[in-house]
């Protein structure tokens, strides 16, 4: 088997002594090529730190850890050679047209000027954005800019494709063609690794998941695999009274987990329907109203919630290179760094 990327006792610690935080805490990964790797985990579980060290962004500071075979401590020019990153956030620039854009970062990969604008016409192309390429930036809608975004971590041609939470704040619609660009740089043979909280944004696009927790891998296979391990079905309670959301759980177990926000219960059970019928029955014996009862095949978040006894997080900010707060690092800059020694 072919292996774009390999991590093994991975750490990364910020700090030292009781104040020491590990963002990675020995993680081991592989990423076969030629399948699409989804990161899952919630914010603060390492998957942002390890793009991070991937992109050769952040040193590691023990374990090893390859690209296309190419380790990141002792090669990361030739790390840097091989992969493209986008990061949660399109980082372009507004004043400048899609094409301008593209040119830039083309000629930051060292390209020359004709070469530079063959790539981007190519890029621009690629990602649906042809007819806007002369326009200003400011001018695009945010999932245009998004698509822009990636298009600028294709202009070197890259091995590996790094998608730091892809679609982060973008509106659904947005999100699905982002998701279809996103299919189609697979289709051509482009390896992609991307960091995700949104469950099926993974379903979608993975043929592997890695779910990611406290800097260590918690499992891995694929989104059948990983649903099978989930086990049984769920049965999904909606409450009309919230205040009724305690004495709820209390009577479907101590299995079951509250989402106050929703007054959503949710609860495993082995008997299919006939256990539905009668768990939703005990409820209304009690008299606790219920808007809403469903039985369902368990999802990768009954997975997540299953294998790290909390649920995925949504919207978080991005973890930062201290594992707290926001990164402060553009994009761009990030590129302009990348391409330092890519050139």
């Amino acid at each position: 088997m072919d292996v774009i990327v390999e991590a093994s006792g991975l750490v990364k610690q910020y700090g030292s002594g009781s104040g020491a935080v590990r963002a990675l805490d020995g993680l081991d990964l592989v990423a076969p090529a030629g399948k699409v790797l989804a990161l899952l985990g919630p914010n603060g579980a390492g998957k942002t730190t390890l793009v991070r060290a991937i992109a050769t962004l952040t040193r590691p500071s023990s374990g090893t850890l390859t690209v296309a075979g190419h380790d990141v401590l002792r090669a990361p020019e030739q790390v840097r050679r091989v992969i493209g990153l986008a990061g949660q956030y399109a980082a372009v620039e507004p004043a400048l047209t899609g094409l301008e854009n593209l040119r830039m970062v083309a000629r930051l990969f060292g390209h020359r000027r004709r070469e530079a604008t063959l790539a981007s016409e190519r890029v621009l192309e690629q990602m649906g954005l042809a007819d806007a390429g002369k326009r200003l930036v400011k001018t695009y809608s945010g999932g245009m800019r998004r698509r822009l975004d990636l298009g600028a971590s294709l202009v070197g041609s890259p091995q590996l494709l790094l998608l730091d939470e892809p679609t982060t704040g973008l509106d659904p619609r947005s999100r699905s063609e982002l998701w279809v660009a996103i299919e189609e740089l697979v289709a051509t043979g482009t390896d992609v690794l991307l960091t995700t909280q949104y469950l099926e944004e993974a379903d979608r696009l993975a043929d592997l998941i890695a779910i990611i927790d406290h800097g260590r891998l918690v499992a891995s296979g694929t989104p059948d695999e990983l649903k099978t391990q989930a086990g049984r079905d769920v049965v999904d309670v909606q409450l009309a009274d919230g205040g009724d959301l305690d004495r709820a759980a209390a009577m479907l177990g101590p299995e079951t987990v509250v989402d106050r926000n929703t007054q959503r219960l949710t609860v495993p059970v082995a008997g299919g329907a006939d256990e539905m019928l009668a768990r939703a029955g005990a409820l209304s014996t009690a008299g606790i109203t219920m808007t809403d009862v469903a039985l369902r095949r368990p999802t990768l978040d009954d997975v997540f919630l299953a294998l790290t006894g909390h649920p995925a997080e949504r919207d978080a900010p991005e973890e930062s290179d201290s594992g707290t707060g926001t990164g402060s690092s553009s994009g761009t800059d990030q590129r302009r760094e990348m391409a330092g020694d890519a050139a």
